[in-house]
């Protein structure tokens, strides 16, 4: 192994250490705390606590169901996909289960669940996006559905999960109604929404296309003025017939002005379209910009 690849190992380890540490803050101080049910083994975990309350002083530990359902698909997963599949996800799990342990419920918000939902899905989201870049998952549903995929083939890993999610989200809603399940339909918008976002990176830019006669001169001051590369595209008008070339260009947000106002004033009859870009690598952006 070089030590690039070890490097990249270590980093993804650590990003599940991270990302499991933040979920559990969102899962012992909110979702436990006002008994929203998500779907998932935390959520499972959150009923069974409710409903063991009334022989157990305080319920069953979230930390303990987490492990204790965990354990026999990390047997499952290692019979049926191997080692290999299954070592990041019993890592996961066991990291989940040891920050659920000691990680003390922090009170942050108590009297506003539309609010709680808010917090808790951006704060789950995080933490999953973590986890997600460390090529890693905390087992759970996720490793239930890969494992019944394995032998329901005719379905996705996906449609699969829905239903096993749904099903913890339902017996939620019978355990503590339909107004907690309701903020907690919400809680997991925002946790999908949260954890693409943040897998995305937050390397947001533009791009932008520039169809213009006086290419040389308009990409010459784009590079000087803006010091921003450019590729040219060989294109052809339909109408026209004529070839010319397009030029492409991605900068920064606030370097979008500027472009624009190179090309006006280079070329008036320039066309140029604007699209969202949602994550640039490289030099200038995720690398010093020489």
């Amino acid at each position: 192994m070089t030590g690039t690849q070890q490097k990249r190992r270590y980093r993804s380890y650590l990003l599940i250490i991270l990302g499991t540490g933040i979920m559990s803050v969102a899962i012992n101080s909110i979702y436990d705390a006002l008994q929203m049910v998500t779907g998932g083994f935390s959520g499972l975990g959150i009923v069974i606590k409710s409903l063991s309350e009334n022989w157990i002083d305080g319920g069953i530990p979230l930390w303990f169901t987490n492990a204790v359902l965990n354990i026999p698909l990390f047997f499952l997963g290692i019979w049926i996909k191997g080692w290999e599949f299954t070592k990041k996800s019993v890592f996961g799990a066991l990291c989940l289960s040891f920050w659920l342990y000691f990680i003390p419920p922090i009170p942050l918000i108590q009297d506003d669940m539309l609010l709680a939902a808010l917090a808790a899905g951006v704060i789950m989201g995080v933490g999953i996006g973590c986890i997600f870049l460390g090529q890693g998952t905390t087992g759970g549903t996720d490793m239930a559905a890969a494992l019944i995929q394995h032998k329901l083939r005719g379905y996705s890993i996906p449609q699969i999960l829905q239903v096993i999610d749904g099903s913890v989200v339902l017996l939620g809603i019978f355990v503590f109604g339909i107004h907690k399940a309701l903020y907690a339909a919400v809680a997991i918008f925002i946790t999908s929404w949260t954890a693409d976002r943040f897998m995305e990176g937050m390397h947001f830019a533009k791009g932008a296309y520039v169809i213009t006669e006086k290419e040389e001169l308009v990409s010459k001051r784009i590079m000087e003025e803006l010091n921003r590369g450019l590729t040219g595209i060989y294109a052809q008008g339909i109408y026209s017939r004529q070839d010319r070339k397009m030029l492409f260009c991605v900068v920064g947000k606030k370097e979008l002005v500027k472009l624009k106002e190179v090309v006006e004033e280079t070329d008036p009859e320039a066309f140029v379209i604007v699209t969202d870009v949602r994550e640039v690598m490289g030099k200038g952006f995720t690398k010093e910009k020489g």
